[in-house]
């Protein structure tokens, strides 16, 4: 059964850069023609996209946070991690890493003012 769980810090301050990180258990993440994916969503909005990475080393980005996002692998630790730097409390939102069809629990980040 195929388990994500995100990862990193709960509460961020104002400019800083957040990192989080999915750790995947039951498969790997280098299976051929798959996504990774982050979405996050704020309290009281619907969810929104943040990007995706694909197997093959492609990338894609919510046009509107890409100038600040990142998304990177690490198939030796089966896992995949997001970077959003200069953060704002707009930023606060639960965030969920997705593979496969396969959702994390979420994590709540909290960006202080």
């Amino acid at each position: 059964q195929v388990q994500l769980q995100e990862s990193g810090p709960g509460l961020v301050k104002s400019s800083q850069t957040l990192s989080l990180t999915c750790t995947v258990s039951g498969d790997s993440i280098t299976t051929t023609n798959s996504y990774w994916s982050w979405i996050r969503q704020p309290p009281g909005k619907a969810p929104e996209w943040i990007g995706a990475s694909h197997y093959a080393g492609n990338y894609y980005y919510n046009p509107s946070l890409q100038s600040r996002t990142s998304i990177s692998r690490d198939t030796s630790k089966n896992q995949f991690s997001l970077q959003l730097s200069a953060v704002t409390p707009e930023d606060t939102a639960v965030y969920y890493c997705r593979w496969r069809g396969v959702w994390g629990q979420g994590t709540q980040v909290t960006v202080l003012s």
